[in-house]
Formats: C-alpha cells, sequence, structure tokens
C-alpha cells in the first residue's frame, strides 16, 4: 500500500471575518483598553471565565486596574467536600463514566457567601471586579469580558497536572478528571455561557497562556453568524494511543518523531475549535460556540426541531496502519445510554474505510450459534488470564479501501490492525464498553478501563453473521451515474438517524441540502472547490482527507474537481 502523499492537508484551518473589527493583543494593550473602558467612580465588572482558565495568570493583570474591591468566585463556592457530596450521583465511582448534570452554576455557590459578597458589592464605591466562573451570575454589573478556551486545551491542562474547577484532584487520574468535565462541568459551564452571549461586552481567547487576544463580543456574534452561511472546518487535534498508526503522520503532516497518532477529531464541534481571523489576529474560540449561539442557522429547521442547540453528527480518524487493534467494544443501546447516563440519543456509527494494507479487517457482529454465557465467562477470565479468542465469537471480515461498514448501537466490533478508518458517528462519542482490549496497558501504564457489565446488557446476541453480512457490510446502491459524477448511497443503517453518500466527481456536481446541515469528507482526490451556484459564498477549498461542514444557512452547493483527477467526496446528513 502507498500512503497518498499530497503533503496539503491543513491543520490551522481559518475563516477570515468581514468587518471593520479590532482585536488586542497581549497584557499590556487589553489593560490599557479595559482602563480606558472604566469610569471613574462607582463601576461593576464582571469577568466570567470557563472553567479551566489561569487564574493565576488573569488575576494578577486585572489587579493592575486597581479595583477597590476584587470578587474571587471560588470564594463563593461550596466547599470541596460539599462539592463532591452533592454531585455524588453524578460522578460516580466508575473511572470513565458518570451521570450528565442538568443543573446551574447557581446550585454549587454557597449561599451565605452569596449574600456576603452581594452585600460587600452593593456596598462598595469604586471600581468592583467580580471574577471567575459564574461571575455573572453573582451579580450583573455594568461591563462583562468572558475569558474562554477550547476542551481540548482544558484535556492537555488537565494531563499537565491542573484539576478540575473546586476540585483539588490534581493528583487524580486524567481519565476522571475528564469524567468530571464531560458530565458535570463543560455542561455547566456551555449552558451558563449560552445566557451570556448578547451581553458579553468583550470576548478574552485564553487558550496560550500568555498570549491573550481580545475581540468585541460584537465581533464574536458576527464571526459565528456569518460561519452559518459559508462553509467551514473546524480545528483538527491529534493524539497518540496505544493501538496507533503511521498514516496520519504521512498524510497529515505530523510529529515523525511520535511513536504513533491513534485518533485525529477533525469534525466534532462539540471538542473542536475555529479559528476566526479579524484583521492580522486569529482568535481561537470553541466550536460549541456556534452551535449553542446559531443553531438554526447551523443546523436547520428540521434537525433543531430534533435536536435542539445540538451538533449531532462528528467524523474523526482511526489509524491501526502500522498499528495495532483497536479494543473489542460495543455502545450502548437508546434506552440504556438514556437510563444509566442521561444521554438523550446513542452512538451509532459506522467505519469508512478511506485507506487499508493488503491484511486489513474489521470485526463485525457475532458468529453463528455462539453461547452468550460462554462468551461472558470467557471474556471476564481473560481480564486475569489475558488470553481471549475474539475470532471464535466475533466475525473477523476482510477491509478495502472504500469499503463501509455500518455499526448500529448493540453490535460488538472494532477495526483490526492496518485501516484508516473515516468514522462516522452521532455525537455522544465516549460511550464505548471494551470488552477486550488484547491484553494490553494504556500509554499511561494502567490498565485500560473494561466495562462488560455495561457491555453485556447492550450486545445485540441476535447480530450474528448472516445478519451482519445482509445488513451491515458495504451495503451501496446506485443512484445515479452521469458523465460528472457517480452518487452511491453508502449507509448507514435504517435504525441510525445519519444517511451518507458517495460521490466520484469527475467535473462537477450540485447538492440541494434542503435546508438542513451537510457534513463532509474528501476521500479521494487531491483538492476540491466547494461553490456556491447563487453567489452566498466565498469558493472553498478543501483537500485530501478534510472534513467539513456545509451549514443549513450556506443553502444549495457545488463540489468541482481541481483539474482532471476525478475525486472522491463522503457526504452526511440527519435523515
Amino acid at each position: 500500500m502507498k500512503i497518498p502523499s499530497y503533503h496539503n492537508y491543513d491543520k490551522s484551518p481559518t475563516a477570515a471575518i468581514h468587518g471593520d473589527y479590532s482585536a488586542w493583543q497581549g497584557w499590556d494593550d487589553i489593560i490599557s483598553l479595559l482602563k480606558r473602558q472604566i469610569p471613574a467612580g462607582g463601576f461593576i465588572l464582571n469577568v466570567d471565565t470557563y472553567p479551566g482558565v489561569y487564574d493565576d495568570e488573569l488575576i494578577p493583570q486585572l489587579m493592575k486596574l486597581k479595583p477597590e474591591l476584587f470578587i474571587n468566585m471560588k470564594e463563593c463556592f461550596r466547599s470541596e467536600r460539599e462539592l463532591n457530596e452533592q454531585l455524588r450521583f453524578n460522578l460516580t465511582d466508575d473511572r470513565v463514566f458518570g451521570r450528565m448534570y442538568f443543573g446551574t452554576v447557581e446550585d454549587l455557590l454557597d449561599p451565605d457567601a452569596v449574600a456576603a459578597a452581594r452585600e460587600a458589592i452593593r456596598g462598595a464605591r469604586g471600581l468592583v471586579i467580580i471574577y471567575g466562573f459564574g461571575s455573572r451570575s453573582l451579580y450583573r454589573g455594568d461591563m462583562l469580558v468572558f475569558c474562554d478556551m477550547a476542551r481540548w486545551e482544558i484535556q492537555m491542562r488537565f494531563r499537565r497536572g491542573m484539576g478540575n474547577y473546586q476540585a483539588g484532584n490534581e493528583g487524580e487520574d486524567n481519565l476522571r478528571k475528564f469524567k468530571r468535565g464531560y458530565f458535570i462541568e463543560w455542561r455547566i459551564a456551555d449552558r451558563h455561557k449560552a445566557g451570556l452571549y448578547r451581553d458579553i461586552d468583550f470576548y478574552l481567547d485564553t487558550n496560550r497562556a500568555g498570549e491573550p487576544k481580545l475581540i468585541t463580543g460584537a465581533a464574536l456574534l458576527d464571526g459565528l453568524e456569518q460561519l452559518t452561511s459559508r462553509p467551514f472546518r473546524t480545528v483538527p487535534y491529534f493524539d497518540p494511543g496505544v493501538w496507533g498508526g503511521q498514516w496520519m503522520k504521512e498524510v497529515c503532516g505530523l510529529d515523525p518523531d511520535s511513536p504513533n497518532f491513534a485518533w485525529a477529531f477533525d469534525g466534532v464541534p462539540e471538542e473542536n475549535s475555529l479559528y476566526l481571523k479579524y484583521g492580522d489576529t486569529v482568535i481561537e474560540t470553541p466550536a460549541m460556540n456556534l452551535v449553542l449561539y446559531a443553531p438554526l442557522g447551523l443546523l436547520g429547521e428540521s434537525v433543531y426541531a430534533r435536536f435542539g442547540a445540538e451538533y449531532p453528527i462528528r467524523m474523526d480518524f482511526l489509524d491501526t496502519i502500522g498499528g495495532q487493534n483497536l479494543s473489542l467494544q460495543v455502545h450502548p443501546l437508546t434506552d440504556y445510554i438514556h437510563s444509566q447516563f442521561g444521554m438523550a440519543y446513542t452512538q451509532d456509527e459506522s467505519y469508512y474505510i478511506l485507506d487499508a494494507d493488503e491484511n486489513a479487517c474489521v470485526y463485525l457482529g457475532l458468529r453463528e450459534g455462539i453461547d452468550r454465557d460462554e462468551m461472558l465467562a470467557d471474556l471476564r477470565r481473560a481480564q486475569s488470564s489475558g488470553s481471549f479468542d475474539a475470532e471464535k465469537y466475533v466475525n473477523k471480515l476482510p477491509a478495502k479501501k472504500h469499503d463501509h461498514f455500518l455499526i448500529p448501537a448493540g453490535t460488538v466490533h472494532c477495526s483490526g490492525s492496518g485501516a484508516m478508518v473515516l468514522e462516522i458517528s452521532a455525537t455522544p462519542y465516549i460511550f464505548t464498553f471494551k470488552l477486550w482490549d488484547w491484553g494490553r496497558l494504556g500509554l499511561d501504564g494502567k490498565p485500560r478501563p473494561i466495562h462488560i457489565e455495561h457491555g453485556e446488557k447492550c450486545i445485540r446476541w441476535d447480530r450474528t453473521t448472516d445478519w451482519v453480512m445482509s445488513n451491515l457490510v458495504d451495503k451501496t446502491e446506485l443512484l445515479e451515474s452521469n458523465a460528472s459524477f457517480t452518487e452511491e448511497r453508502t449507509g448507514l443503517h435504517s435504525l441510525e438517524f445519519i444517511e451518507s453518500r458517495r460521490y466520484m466527481i469527475n467535473t462537477e456536481c450540485e447538492i440541494d441540502p434542503h435546508g438542513s446541515f451537510n457534513m463532509l469528507n474528501l476521500v479521494e482526490g487531491r483538492e476540491a472547490v466547494i461553490e456556491s451556484p447563487d453567489g452566498r459564498f466565498e469558493p472553498f477549498v478543501v483537500h485530501y482527507a478534510e472534513t467539513f461542514i456545509i451549514p443549513a444557512n450556506a443553502g444549495r452547493y457545488r463540489i468541482r474537481s481541481c483539474g482532471d483527477e476525478q475525486i472522491g467526496v463522503v457526504r452526511t446528513y440527519v435523515r
């Protein structure tokens, strides 16, 4: 197998925002600007922060404004012990899985501390700064600065030793930190932030320590609105793993000295960022801001009515070329994920084989005639013996480039070694119940979490070889073929809400998304141009293996090949 080497994959996709907007960089310029905005006499400045912002960096800078009263929101929260007790049901004892928290930041505040802080604010005559997560919920001041950051950077800070907000768990397992963020902190913080967008006077990008960048709240919101009317990409990130491969190093231009890269998240708005360019300044903002602020323009009327302000499809990469098998796994059934974890819908998915070596394979579904109790007993014994005969129970199927394997929730599966998978999935992406991990340790030297007790309740034992081959393996249907393009339906299964189409384009192909968003990936060819037939947006260039989004407001679009090369595109949308 020859790995494509176009060397044009863009790891830092940036969207230029049109308009006459100012941006400020560095603490000296930012503090000078704020000083000019604050009049003499009584003035209340809210500096609200997303959990994960470095207080030790921001607070000394804000003190240069010489406040009469400085209130740190951490002093208004309940104690660590009280919070842990209050959140015990949601935290659980599990290393990976918690339960979704549906409350607000106000639930976590100490009533006596809040009352004392509000009384102090009312008694102040000079500048009052209310700083920290939930600042605006304590007291509505005269000006709001919102300090934001991306979830990926928060996860990197967890790995470097940062704890969760008000948790005192700096030395805790990173999986447990992520769990607390995913199930509790980020849910509360996004709910809080969603209520503030139109009140933000200034928006502070705090993703890079020591390199703050500031724009007005109006500039942020206009930038997000502009993205709902044109194609865009989210900022990808890459991570090594115990089973990771070598393909992405070459195609995506990654560090050649890294042992491997297992995952790439390129098209997961819940996790990825957006780079918005205002003049010469690039602001990084979580892509979730677009989902939360402009869901109707992004998703379309029908998807918004069904899912609310949530982006329901994601695409990511799983690289096992030169690597190892993924863990043998199953995803929860809808009623199980709802009752156990508080999620509204489950992780249906598929594996689109972007590339493969000659021995690539996928494990999918159960073999005919297996004994359920015997398989579960063998899985449990394997956790101590280190040995499990997967092929005795699970179908091992050959995989080649452009195959598409459909994986509705409840189906036992994993990618084998030698495959470069474009995973097309519903968004609840952490709900993988590992059944067997081939006797490996994680990169942290600890056993990777196994969840047979969850998995056995979700396995569809009737999805055996005959059903799998008839329903889940490369179910391609030709829809249209002409001199310009061929359109095929490639899945997903009728049990899944995601529709996928593959277009092999010789010249161009025009698509009507019917008022909904589309998510696509260029699976063949060096590059393509996305154009608006009626001039709604400027031409947008995408490169091989890049995922891109066409928002609902962008309308009809044309995909055009560059030159004489045939290109291939996988398009997904909500049925």
